[in-house]
């Protein structure tokens, strides 16, 4: 990129500003670290962009004990359980009741506006609308240089570069001798965003004959719904009533239940991919969140993941650079990784035990409602669906 123009130095740059590098730089900015963030998008794209939102316990605790926000407690919906459905009924999977504890339905949108209200407020260093970054030298004295949004070639000069960026990291690339682990599924969620009042006070997961049907909410007026559907299927064939029929099929049932139905305002198709990188540090550079590994949607763990991830980093960062403990970093990959395979295994037993797949014969149809019906009917198999889905305690 030639001579930079702009020199910073830092203590921790962080490559990727959604939640989790800020909430990186958040929780650095606790214990006195010094951090710089810089992100290619501009920060109204990333409020621009729907994304659901399941936050476990810890992730709750986090933002509102790191005083981050207390906004999701306020505008935040608890939810003390979900309901899985199958063979027409529904039956409700009581997290409470089970071990104790909650998650919250909060959009990852407004995660992002509490951390970037939380990090602009402390004065952090947020660098958005950036282009062209790379990383440099990660093995000895890392360098993250960049075009600023006027064209500026600058660069960073840090102890440690944290890997933030996305399941299109630019970072994951650097870690020499990386091992990656996939899982393709046959199958994706079309998902939509529809202006109707709520079919239900918590999500329900149901299994039908035609493929898994998720109820989620966005709003008190904008509900997401998904549906199973093929990888390849394209959103623009599918009119609303044809949606509307869809999702009211797979929800049917004897107890009458439907879905309050509106206009479909988003047509969105979601690939599932289960992906897993070891190790997650090559010198001073370490990866976070969907840098790392992604799960399928169904267990609702991407975001926690990401958080938790940074939760570990920050304490192992405050270790290395205030307690000069270098060796410290080596600790990183299996502390992080311990959690995300847990994750990893939770997501998989939950798609695979609600998705149909091609092909399925009738005993598979049999053996899948047995399992359904032994996790629903059982006080130890519905305690480990609740305990995976409010997260394992950190």
């Amino acid at each position: 990129m030639g001579t930079p123009e702009t020199t910073i130095r830092t203590e921790v740059a962080i490559v990727g500003g959604g939640p989790a590098g800020l909430m990186l730089s958040h929780l650095l900015h606790l214990a006195g670290i010094e951090s710089v963030v810089v992100d290619h998008r501009p920060v109204a794209e990333i409020e621009r962009t729907h994304r659901a939102g399941i936050l476990e316990r810890d992730s709750v605790r986090l933002l509102v004990e790191s005083g981050v926000s207390e906004r999701v407690l306020r505008e935040g919906h608890e939810h003390q359980g979900i309901d899985l459905r199958f063979g027409g009924e529904s039956h409700r999977i009581d997290f409470q009741a089970l071990v104790g504890a909650s998650c919250w339905l909060y959009p990852q949108t407004e995660v992002f506006v509490d951390l970037h209200r939380a990090r602009t407020r402390d004065g952090g260093d947020l660098r958005y609308g950036v282009s062209g970054v790379k990383v440099f030298d990660v093995t000895d004295r890392p360098r993250v240089s960049y075009l600023d949004p006027g064209g500026v070639r600058c660069e960073i000069r840090a102890d440690v570069v944290a890997g933030c960026d996305g399941s299109r990291s630019i970072c994951r690339d650097l870690v020499e001798g990386r091992t990656e682990f996939f899982r393709e599924y046959p199958f994706a969620w079309f998902g939509i965003l529809a202006q109707a009042p709520p079919s239900a006070p918590e999500l329900i997961y149901a299994r039908h004959e035609h493929g898994f049907a998720l109820v989620s909410q966005r709003t008190a007026t904008i509900q997401r719904l998904y549906f199973q559907c093929d990888p390849s299927e394209d959103t623009a064939a599918w009119s609303d009533d044809r949606i509307w029929d869809q999702l009211q099929t797979r929800l049917s049932g004897a107890d009458g239940f439907t879905l309050k139905e509106g206009p479909v305002l988003e047509r969105t198709v979601l690939a599932f991919r289960s992906f897993v990188q070891t190790p997650l540090r090559h010198g001073r550079l370490l990866v976070a969140g969907d840098a790392g590994h992604t799960v399928p949607p169904t267990g609702a763990k991407g975001l926690n993941l990401a958080l938790a991830d940074v939760r570990v980093l920050a304490e192992i960062l405050e270790q290395t650079l205030r307690k000069n403990d270098a060796e410290a970093l080596d600790t990183y990959t299996e502390r992080a990784l311990a959690r995300v395979w847990k994750a990893q295994h939770f997501s998989y037993w939950m798609t695979t035990m609600l998705h149909r797949v091609e092909d399925t014969t009738d005993f598979d149809e049999r053996r899948q409602l047995a399992e359904l019906a032994s996790v629903a009917g059982s006080v130890a198999g519905s305690s480990y669906l609740a305990e995976g889905y409010t997260g394992w305690p950190a």
